[in-house]
């Protein structure tokens, strides 16, 4: 009970030092406000941003490595028309991959064409993305049916004339009617809707979205296109590994070793394909990242300490303005500890007081409407900014608390 006596007692003295003095309370602690608004407010950007970000590539996948023509970034010593050289990826590729991959979780090829018509009597919809897939496509992306279904293996063996639509898509061509089982019209073949996605919304890079695509099987994508040349788009091999580094990269091992060993690749021959890993968009804007990072710090440390010599000053002067107290409270028989604590928490009372108001501004930023921007204050940037706040309190009080504790009680007292 001692401990929560101490609390109470500390509590109620730094409440009191606050009320008598609001005002030089309030201005010494302008500076731990605007420090950990500045800090917490420049991670919850990067935060958010990083979030954002990996929301708009969340078509991509997670734990994901591609195979394709094409490589994210162009290695400098590699010449481009080598690139221009390489074979597409094609179909028999990927079910020599599915069938020996070991570290895989899951394989699936897919192709799709921009800019499609998509009709339904006299309604049609246009800029929709055509994709064709395969049966591990809704694994992979985990995509959401909101109505429904997916292809049956039976239906992408047979190449069915089957479709799943985008929620814009059902919007559009069905606005007042339940879409399943009716026809749409795709390069003048009837379709029949099996499926609606779930509806997305749009995204901070503004990119690819389910609610404008429509997906048919891959066998039926290529009765319209031949998947090799540019008109009908580039086929991506996708495969999902393990939920780790360490798996994914003794997946791409393993890809690398069957893509060459397919292609018949001598040991001296360089790869004809490239395997691309999502994560690489992402790393490239690192660097962003850490100068936003090390802004915020550089700005929200200098204000910092300008707040903590203001809440040693006000500390120092509290010691002053109470020798007799503690003089009194030591003649009863007050042991050190007990004035040191006393100082010491009303310092992190008030250091967390500042750092509080610098939470609940960051948290106020939060609501402003910033388009496909969302601002997220994360737990983790809160106990950071009440953990700086704590620190700052105990190093702004700390010397006034132990010349507090060490007074003598006779020499308190007569100073009264």
């Amino acid at each position: 009970m001692i401990i929560v006596r101490l609390t109470y007692e500390s509590f109620r003295f730094a409440w009191n030092a606050l009320a008598q003095n609001p005002l030089r309370t309030i201005l010494s602690l302008t500076g731990v406000t605007i420090g950990i608004f500045a800090i917490i407010a420049a991670l919850t950007v990067v935060d958010s941003l990083k979030a954002n970000i990996e929301d708009s590539l969340s078509f991509l996948g997670t734990d994901m490595i591609y195979v394709e023509k094409w490589p994210y970034s162009f290695a400098p010593d590699y010449p481009w028309w080598e690139y221009m050289k390489r074979p597409q990826v094609v179909y028999d590729e990927y079910e020599y991959l599915k069938e020996n991959l070991t570290n895989a979780a899951g394989v699936c090829i897919f192709v799709n064409s921009e800019g499609r018509v998509v009709k339904r009597k006299n309604n049609s919809i246009g800029g929709i993305t055509l994709m064709g897939v395969t049966e591990d496509h809704v694994n992979l992306y985990d995509l959401d049916i909101e109505n429904g279904r997916y292809f049956s293996n039976r239906e992408i063996d047979l190449a069915s004339n089957a479709v799943v639509i985008g929620h814009e898509v059902k919007a559009t061509l069905f606005p007042y009617e339940d879409p399943l089982g009716k026809k749409i019209n795709i390069k003048g073949l009837k379709y029949t809707v099996i499926g609606v996605m779930k509806e997305a919304g749009e995204t901070l890079l503004n990119t690819p979205s389910n609610d404008e695509s429509v997906m048919i099987p891959f066998g039926s994508y290529r009765k319209l296109f031949y998947t090799g040349k540019w008109r009908g788009g580039y086929a991506l091999i996708a495969i999902k590994g393990k939920e780790s580094d360490v798996g994914l990269i003794q997946l791409e091992n393993e890809v690398t070793g069957l893509m060459r060993n397919f292609r018949g690749l001598k040991p001296k021959d360089k790869n004809s394909f490239a395997i691309n890993r999502p994560e690489a968009i992402t790393n490239s804007l690192q660097g962003v990242f850490d100068v936003l990072t090390m802004a915020g710090w550089f700005i929200g440390i200098f204000s910092i300490l300008v707040g903590a010599f203001g809440i040693a000053n006000i500390m120092f002067v509290t010691v002053s303005e109470r020798t007799g107290i503690i003089g009194i409270q030591k003649s009863l028989g007050a042991r050190n500890y007990f004035i040191l604590f006393q100082f010491l928490f009303e310092a992190v009372f008030l250091s967390l007081i500042g750092g509080g108001f610098g939470l609940l501004l960051v948290y106020a930023c939060t609501f402003i409407p910033l388009g496909t921007f969302v601002l997220t204050l994360m737990a983790k940037n809160i106990i950071l900014g009440l953990g700086i706040s704590t620190f700052v309190g105990v190093g702004s009080g700390i010397i006034p608390a132990l010349m507090a504790a060490r007074l003598d009680p006779v020499v308190a007292i007569r100073a009264n």
